[in-house]
Formats: structure tokens, sequence, C-alpha cells
């Protein structure tokens, strides 16, 4: 009847959709439908912020480690000279 490609669902048309919304009617009730639209509107939006997080993420993993480790080792090297002068102003006193 329909042809189709592999993993394509057909999107309901007029009827169909009619049909749906009645169902949801009889299950969750009128008024509890725009509480339930709501929420899935309000978890997609987090689900596209953490996309995005995730993509950023993994751009700046692209570009490379070089910036990455030159602020790492130049941490490190500043927290083993506040560690020096520490033991050493301790030592003194």
């Amino acid at each position: 009847m329909f042809q189709t490609a592999p993993l394509q669902v057909p999107i309901p048309g007029g009827p169909e959709l009619v049909i749906i919304l009645l169902v949801l009617v009889l299950l969750f009730g009128a008024n509890k439908i725009p509480k339930l639209a709501r929420s899935t509107g309000q978890a997609m939006g987090e689900f596209q912020k953490g996309r995005q997080e995730l993509n950023q993420e993994l751009e700046e993993m692209k570009e490379g480690p070089e910036a990455d480790d030159s602020t790492t080792s130049s941490t490190a090297t500043d927290d083993a000279d506040e560690e020096e002068t520490e033991t050493e102003s301790s030592t003194t006193q």
C-alpha cells in the first residue's frame, strides 16, 4: 500500500490525529492534557540543552588537547609553586 524507506514511519493524517486526541482525552482527562503537554515540552527543552552541551564538549575535544594541556599544566605548576612557598614559610617560622 505505502512504500516507505527503512526505519521511516508515515505521519498520521487528519482522521488518525482525531482518534489519537480522543484516546488521550479518555485516558488522561481534559484538564490533565495541558499539564502533560507542558511537561513534555520542558523535557524536550532539557534534552536539547543537554545535546547542545554534549556537542560543545565534542567540539572542544576536536579542537585539540594543546589548548587544554597548556592551561592545565600552568595551573599545576602554579599550585606546586604555591605549595613550595607555603612549606618554606612554615619552616622559617
